[in-house]
């Protein structure tokens, strides 16, 4: 699947969407500005085309800027900035799951040394992987940011148990971490599970009345304000406030 340029379509269609505003309330989500977002975009597209050698094999091994170190630096960023305690184990706990999941289904469904090149016919890997690790993601982290460091981690994870196989087996190949395919899956897989995170996310948002702000930081709930219209989300009162106060409040609104 070498070369083949789902992944920077994908990367431009972002950009488009982040220039013209519509993104916005999804990088609120993930604790990013326009302009940030714009550059980790111009970082992968850029960082897609650098390989970093790292060992001369057998295996050896080489590191896609692009495709491994920018999306890997983004996922610990949004972990060490999590909001809460619970955010952060969940993310963990998704990564986890997410990490074995992948491992099982390299191991059943794909027999090649190759991971990305696969060992069923009919079924191509790069759509396969993305598709479980976001499915995967989502379902066990819940919240966008969760979801999306669990795809990137657990799609990462797949280049990595490939140098192990390749190692312990002894058979001479070649690990290109985040190149290649993996580039193109990681962008699916990362964007896949904010788009379910979104849409699903979105559903029972407003199946609820609005965002939950019990326990979200302060500046996220700013942010959150300016992106969804007030009637749609309101933040709890503070233990301060007298019930004529709230009463008061729900009159006016």
């Amino acid at each position: 699947m070498s070369g083949y340029p789902l992944g920077m379509i994908l990367l431009i269609v972002v950009a488009i969407l982040i220039y013209f505003g519509l993104a916005h309330r999804v990088l609120d989500r993930l604790r990013l500005s326009d302009r940030a977002a714009l550059l980790l975009v111009g970082l992968l597209i850029v960082g897609s085309f650098i390989n970093i050698p790292l060992t001369g094999g057998p295996p050896s091994v080489s590191v896609n800027v692009g495709g491994a170190l920018v999306p890997l630096g983004l996922a610990l960023y949004l972990l060490i900035t999590a909001g809460t305690a619970k955010e952060w184990i969940r993310a963990l706990l998704a990564t986890g799951v997410t990490v074995g999941v992948i491992a099982l289904t390299n191991r059943y469904l794909f027999t090649e040394d190759d991971p990305w090149q696969g060992g069923i016919n009919f079924i191509d890997p790069l759509y396969v992987y993305p598709i479980i690790a976001a499915l995967v993601a989502y379902i066990v982290g819940r919240s966008r940011r969760s979801a999306f460091i669990a795809a990137i981690l657990g799609m990462l994870s797949l280049d990595v148990i490939n140098y192990i196989q390749l190692t312990v087996t002894g058979i001479p190949g070649r690990v290109a971490v985040g190149g290649a395919g993996a580039f193109d899956a990681i962008v699916l897989a990362g964007l896949g599970a904010v788009l379910l995170a979104e849409i699903i996310g979105e559903g029972r948002e407003r199946l609820q009345g609005g965002p939950e702000s019990e326990g979200k930081p302060p500046e996220l709930l700013r942010n959150l304000d300016r992106a969804v219209p007030q009637a749609a989300h309101k933040p709890l009162p503070s233990q301060g406030e007298s019930q004529q106060h709230q009463e008061r409040k729900k009159d006016d609104e």
